[in-house]
């Protein structure tokens, strides 16, 4: 008998991210009158699922920072600049879980470390999903979900700002992640 025998058999399958078909977004607000919304167009990442337990699953994340898009060029070089990102010195956003808790039927409450800037927090994802899984047309299989956060950016060093005339500030300290993820098993 072998060692995989004697264990019973694996529950946990490796999921990679589909890039093509996730998106990771954020919103800030500006000068505290409206909202800025941003994309990172290179996301990376990987899920280990246990079917039979949710719970002993993990995430890992890696965004390229460089490839921010807020539809204003100036506005993205500045988020770029030692400023904000410092992309030159800090060219990678990750994320690792830590726990995984079940909140709901379909609903998941991921807890990991965020590391912005060279700063790791532990952040909670409040998680949709993973849907069930499905066979595209090519006969890969996918799994898809949601996540959202909100996170302060000055936890993560990101502390550039401007005051305003009137009062208050230019860049808004909250920031809310909104992600969604497909993934193709491997």
């Amino acid at each position: 008998m072998n060692a995989a025998t004697s264990l019973g058999p694996t529950s946990a399958t490796t999921w990679n991210l589909d890039p093509i078909h996730s998106s990771a977004q954020f919103k800030v607000k500006h000068m505290m009158i409206s909202n800025v919304k941003g994309e990172f167009h290179s996301i990376k990442g990987s899920v280990t699922l246990d079917s039979a337990d949710i719970t002993k699953s993990s995430v890992e994340a890696t965004i390229d920072v460089s490839t921010i898009n807020t539809r204003e060029e100036q506005r993205d070089g500045h988020l770029k600049s030692a400023d904000f990102f410092d992309v030159a010195k800090f060219p990678t956003m990750t994320f690792k879980s830590t726990e995984i808790r079940k909140t709901g039927v379909d609903t998941l409450a991921v807890s990991g470390d965020l590391t912005i800037h060279g700063v790791a927090r532990n952040v909670v994802l409040d998680v949709e999903g993973p849907t069930a899984p499905i066979k595209d047309p090519y006969g890969n299989t996918r799994i898809g979900l949601s996540a959202t956060t909100h996170v302060n950016r000055k936890d993560f060093g990101l502390t550039w700002n401007g005051a305003l005339e009137a009062g208050g500030i230019i860049v808004g300290e909250e920031v809310a992640i909104t992600l969604d993820l497909e993934f193709v098993k491997s």
